[in-house]
C-alpha cells in the first residue's frame, strides 16, 4: 500500500527539507520522510563530499525539470558532471516515449537528486511502476531493465520520493500502442540518433514476420549517417529487426516506396531498430533537424542497460 504524500510549503514537512526552497509551488515531487537506519541495505553514503551544482542545459534528460540545482555526487554514484550527462542522454528517448507520468520525476531524482543535506531516494512503489510500464518499451529496443535501478534497493516507506498520479497509465484503455521504435516526434530525432549505435538512410525491399519479431530486409543502396558498430560486411547484407513488432501497428512498413531515416543498434547477433522515419523533404521540420545533424555533437555513446 502506497504511503500518504507530504506536499509543498515545506515548512509543513520535517525539519529534513526545511533546506529545500520549493521547487514550484506545483512541483512534480512529493517528498515522505526517510530514517535511514530502517534501510540498511539501501545505497552506500558518499565517500566524496557532496556540493550543489546548476543542472547544464545540455543535460536534456533533467534540464527544466523543476528546479535548478542538483546534487553531486549523485544518487548513483557518478562523481561528475561529465559521467552525469554520458549516462543520463542514453535515457533521454525513453523519457520520449511517455511509457509513464513519472519516468522523468523517477530517472531525475537519481541522475541529478535534489541538494539537501541528506539524499533522498525514490520509494520503491515508484520505481516498480515507472519499470513495469517502462520494460515492454525498453526490450523492444533490446534492452533490458538494468542491474543499476533494481527496485528492492529502494525504500518502502517513510522518508522516499513519491510523486503524483505515478500509478496512472500512459495510455488510455483500449489504445493499441504504436511499435515503439515507430513512433517517434521529428523534434525527438536528434536524441534517438545520439542514442543509437548507427544510423542509415536507405529503403526498404521487404518485411517478414519472424516469431515475434518483424524482419526487415533493404534495398542494397544504403547511404551511412554514422557508422557506429557496423563494418562494412554487416552493410552488404544487413538485415534488421523490429523487435516484438509483429502485431504492433507501423506505418512506416506499410508503403515501401519511401526512403527512411533507420536507427539502430546491435544485440548479440541482431541489429534492431530503434528508429525509423520517413525521409521527408516535404517536411520543413525534418529538413532542419537533417542539417543541425551534421554539426550536432552527441554525448559519448555509453550503453547503461547491461
Amino acid at each position: 500500500m502506497k504511503p500518504p504524500a507530504l506536499l509543498c510549503p515545506w515548512k509543513a514537512v520535517v525539519p529534513l527539507l526545511m533546506s529545500l526552497v520549493c521547487l514550484t509551488q506545483s512541483s512534480e515531487y512529493e517528498y515522505l520522510t526517510w530514517k535511514r537506519e530502517l534501510f540498511p541495505t539501501g545505497p552506500e553514503v558518499y565517500v566524496k563530499p557532496p556540493q550543489c551544482l546548476e543542472i547544464p542545459d545540455d543535460l536534456r534528460l533533467c534540464h527544466g525539470v523543476g528546479y535548478n540545482q542538483m546534487r553531486l555526487p549523485n544518487l548513483l554514484e557518478h562523481e561528475t558532471m561529465a559521467e552525469v550527462k554520458q549516462q543520463a542522454g542514453s535515457w533521454v528517448p525513453l523519457v520520449h516515449k511517455n511509457c509513464h507520468p513519472s519516468t522523468q520525476v523517477f530517472l531525475c531524482s537519481l541522475f541529478t537528486p535534489v541538494c539537501l543535506d541528506q539524499p533522498i531516494y525514490p520509494c520503491r512503489w515508484l520505481c516498480e511502476d515507472v519499470r513495469d510500464a517502462c520494460t515492454p518499451i525498453m526490450q523492444a529496443f533490446g534492452f533490458p531493465w538494468p542491474e543499476m535501478l533494481t527496485c528492492n534497493k529502494f525504500p518502502e516507506g517513510d522518508v522516499c520520493l513519491s510523486a503524483p498520479n505515478a500509478s496512472e497509465s500512459a495510455l488510455p484503455n483500449g489504445v493499441s500502442p504504436i511499435c515503439p521504435p515507430c513512433d517517434h516526434e521529428v523534434d525527438a530525432i536528434l536524441d534517438h540518433i545520439c542514442a543509437s549505435e548507427f544510423v542509415i538512410k536507405t529503403k526498404i525491399k521487404e518485411v517478414k514476420r519472424e516469431n515475434n519479431d518483424r524482419k526487415v530486409i533493404l534495398q542494397k543502396k544504403k547511404k551511412t549517417l554514422k557508422q557506429g558498430t557496423l563494418k562494412k560486411k554487416d552493410m552488404k547484407k544487413l538485415i534488421l529487426y523490429l523487435k516484438n513488432g509483429a502485431d504492433c501497428p507501423c506505418s512506416q512498413l506499410d508503403n515501401l516506396n519511401n526512403n527512411y531515416l533507420i536507427m539502430g543498434r546491435k544485440v548479440d547477433k541482431q541489429h534492431i531498430i530503434t528508429g525509423i522515419h520517413k525521409w521527408d523533404k516535404s517536411s520543413k521540420e525534418f529538413r532542419q533537424t537533417m542539417k543541425q545533424m551534421r554539426n550536432h555533437k552527441c554525448p559519448t555513446f555509453e550503453n547503461v542497460f547491461k
